[in-house]
């Protein structure tokens, strides 16, 4: 497997960000978005499996105008694979998706997922009605894809990126749930709840 370093491939999306809101997936993703820089307009996720997805879902059809990226692992995904269909049926043109697939599951011990053999998320994705769905596999298309993030007017777009499977330092964003909703609320103009 050719795989890239998932530091790497998120501090590519994420290097150019201006203004994109970000739904960081359960573990990995959520370590590698905040060490990428921790920002006001990253939503990473504690305890909410198979969730990124649909609340990306939700942030960009509440803010058409604002460009929003999702970024998951392969377990999560695969746990979350009905919402690609929800996705797909919606068509919301703001919405990216980046599955960091390391064909393991990272949150349970690094036992191997379903998509080192037969599961075919491009493909699922595809099905499902998401035309501009891709495989990469260097940090070239990395960053033809974070520059496709930009354009709102054509989505949703997802691509599945190989990854290693690394033990790294956990770069951990905060636990405060509070705090990480009332920082996302008032970055888009919104009153603290």
């Amino acid at each position: 497997m050719n795989a890239l370093n998932r530091r790497d491939v998120v501090a590519s999306l994420l290097e150019r960000r201006d203004g994109l809101l970000v739904v960081a997936g359960l573990g990995a993703p959520a370590w590698d978005c905040t060490a990428a820089g921790d920002h006001p307009l990253t939503f990473p996720l504690w305890g909410a499996m198979g969730s990124a997805c649909m609340i990306g879902l939700g942030l960009a059809l509440a803010q058409p105008k604002r460009r929003v990226l999702v970024v998951t692992g392969d377990g999560e995904m695969l746990m979350g694979m009905g919402s690609l269909a929800t996705i797909g049926l919606q068509k919301p043109p703001n919405l990216s998706i980046v599955v960091l697939d390391n064909e393991a599951y990272g949150e349970t011990g690094g036992q191997t997922s379903h998509t080192s053999a037969t599961a075919d998320l491009v493909g699922v994705a595809r099905a499902c009605g998401i035309g501009d769905s891709r495989a990469i596999s260097t940090l070239t298309e990395v960053e033809t894809f974070a520059k496709a993030v930009h354009d709102v007017s054509v989505g949703p777009r997802f691509a599945n990126v190989k990854i290693a499977s690394a033990n790294l330092e956990r770069i951990l964003p905060s636990r405060d749930g509070t705090y990480i909703v009332n920082r996302i609320r008032g970055d888009l103009g919104f009153q603290p709840i």
